[in-house]
């Protein structure tokens, strides 16, 4: 199984720390084709209520990150195909929120013109609602 790469190094859960998520690109070996997304490290899971209590429970276990290859549906096929030794991975930005990655996926996704090169990227989709609140650990300015 081929690993995540963060500035050049593998990256494992042992490195994941206060992070939330990371904002990714995938690139096709074969042909250069490149696929930039986002993946959360953890998934909530809701459980049943306890004998006698209302109140769901919640259940935080670690997501399938680490054979995770992005929601393309090309790319999902050429992965059953012919096997994640295509694919290359790399960790672009790693985010404390999810309003943050949602921001830096979008932001790679446009200052790359995703969309306009469809025989560079895979991605078919770009989009997100994002307030300034989630953004807020990446502002530059002192008024956060």
């Amino acid at each position: 199984m081929n690993t995540w790469k963060y500035k050049g190094k593998a990256f494992t859960s042992e490195n994941i720390g206060d992070y939330v998520g990371f904002v990714y690109i995938v690139t096709d070996n074969d042909n250069g084709m490149k696929y930039i997304g986002k993946k959360n490290f953890y998934s909530k899971t809701k459980l049943k209520p306890l004998k006698g209590q209302k109140r769901k429970r919640t259940k935080i276990t670690e997501s399938d990150w680490t054979t995770y290859h992005g929601s393309s549906e090309e790319v999902k096929t050429l992965l059953e195909e012919h096997g994640d030794k295509r694919f290359s991975r790399e960790i672009l930005h790693l985010c404390m929120g999810k309003g943050e990655m949602s921001y830096l996926e979008m932001k790679e996704q446009i200052i790359r013109d995703v969309l306009l090169k469809p025989d560079e990227y895979y991605n078919a989709f770009v989009g997100g609602k994002i307030h300034r609140n989630h953004v807020k650990n990446l502002c530059t300015s002192s008024k956060k």
